[in-house]
């Protein structure tokens, strides 16, 4: 109890220099393991309220909570600009952490996008929560789903885009015995179902909708404050109010984040069957291939260098087989010798038989880091018959499962594949369900490296995992 007490002191002292802003808080037990991460409006106030002495816990916030707090070490915060960047980050963290005091935001719950598609003749405004692979311009994701429906409703009513589901084609000469539906009529969408509109001037509106997404948006708002005061002037109090109403809803559009930073991978798969089946074939492969396990590495001039290693079991993201590594041995910019280190420390596991070999392992570059991944994999197996660990038969179960697990890598840019064995890179096209399956892997390892190491660089709070 004394021990517990003299922890709990050092993390009030600590506490108070917390910012009071907007951010993330993590509670972190022994040997730095994040056990929770929460956000606040206010750093001090909200983390200084799990300590106060004389406290409550398990009839204020619950026994698992109580449970937490009596397991913590020490507290570590991570500021944000605004309270919706703490929100998506908040997400993105527990899904890549996955703290066990967490228990919300650790399944596939998403945060909604707005969505154009733009590669229409006559785009539609969609909210969605699974995007379109190509064709569409983004806005988002937004915090509040709520907020969204209801801005746009208003947006329609300023711009009259259509929001339904038809396939509108220029080249359609039925659409002018077409009839509209209420929207048209209510004026609320140009019609272009109908042929009430052309492609030029309905593209026209589109661009003007992306301009307004884009911008600070205040020539609308400057003249709905207008029609505000003036229905205000006239004592025509509901309609003063639809237009506050109106200019709040536009101001929450802020509310967001943007598809670069705030990156939700797990909306842009493509369905995996088929990808299977043909990266089976390209590997010729004797087995299904079941398990891809991607890596990469992330650095600036060598500094915090930090690896990856993310999972995917028939085509889907594992998050629990997700691993971080801080680079031991390598000092100074060599991502080759940063490639091997993580190869041997992931991979001596499954050389003793405590985890299972993947079917396949994929680097993030070109031929260099595939020879690098290569070379430290003939290292561990020498390695291995040198320490006469049953490796003279050729029948040996280590042997044939490393044997069997196949090394391939893709660089950026080109998006070359690059096979074991193999000088000359692979072109796949680009809509080829292999090739997109193995985008998304190695998208999602340099995402999670770079995530990681960002972290790293502004503050070293999440401690070694691996």
């Amino acid at each position: 109890m004394a021990e517990e007490n003299n922890i709990f002191e050092a993390i009030r002292r600590k506490i108070k220099d917390f910012p009071t802003g907007p951010g993330l808080y993590f509670m972190k037990g022994s040997g730095d393991k994040v056990l929770y991460i929460g956000k606040a409006k206010n750093l001090r106030s909200r983390v200084a309220s799990y300590f106060q002495p004389g406290s409550d816990l398990t009839a204020s916030r619950g026994p698992k909570i109580a449970e937490m707090i009596g397991k913590a070490a020490t507290v570590d915060f991570l500021e944000t600009p605004n309270e919706v960047e703490a929100v998506l980050t908040e997400a993105r963290l527990i899904k890549d952490i996955r703290p066990p005091y967490n228990t919300d935001l650790v399944d596939n719950k998403t945060f909604p996008y707005l969505e154009i598609t733009t590669g229409e003749d006559f785009p539609g405004v969609y909210i969605t929560r699974k995007p379109q692979q190509h064709g569409s311009r983004l806005f988002g994701p937004f915090a509040g789903a709520r907020d969204l429906r209801d801005v746009l409703v208003v947006l329609q009513k300023i711009f009259k885009f259509r929001t339904c589901k038809l396939d509108i084609r220029e080249d359609d000469r039925k659409r002018k015995f077409f009839r509209p539906c209420l929207l048209y009529s209510i004026k609320q969408c140009t019609a272009p179902c109908g042929a009430k509109i052309d492609r030029h001037e309905y593209k026209r509106i589109v661009t003007d909708l992306v301009k307004f997404l884009r911008s600070k948006r205040s020539t609308v708002l400057r003249q709905l404050k207008k029609q505000m005061a003036e229905a205000s002037e006239a004592l025509e109090y509901e309609k003063a109010a639809m237009f506050r109403d109106r200019i709040r809803l536009i101001e929450r559009l802020d509310r967001r984040g943007s598809p670069d930073e705030h990156v939700q991978p797990e909306l842009f798969a493509a369905d995996p069957t088929e990808a299977l089946i043909q990266l089976r074939e390209l590997l010729e492969a004797a087995e299904p291939v079941r398990i891809i396990e991607g890596i990469d590495v992330a650095n600036i001039s060598g500094a915090e260098a930090v690896g990856s290693l993310v999972k995917f079991i028939d085509g889907k993201p594992f998050k629990s087989g997700y691993r971080r590594f801080r680079i031991k041995t390598v000092k100074g910019i060599d991502d080759y010798a940063m490639i091997a280190e993580v190869v041997k420390r992931r991979y001596k596991y499954a050389l003793r038989g405590e985890e299972l070999w993947p079917d396949l392992v994929l680097i993030d570059g070109g031929l260099g880091h595939l020879r690098a991944a290569e070379a430290a994999f003939r290292d561990m197996l020498a390695a291995t018959r040198d320490e006469g660990r049953g490796m003279k038969d050729e029948g040996c179960d280590t042997r044939y499962a490393i044997r069997n697990t196949r090394i391939a890598s893709i660089a950026k840019r080109e998006e070359e594949i690059y096979l074991q064995g193999s000088r000359r890179p692979l072109k796949l096209p680009a809509r080829s369900p292999a090739r997109k399956l193995l985008q998304y892997v190695r998208d999602e390892a340099h995402r999670f490296a770079q995530h990681y190491h960002h972290i790293l660089r502004g503050k070293k709070m999440l401690g070694n995992k691996t």
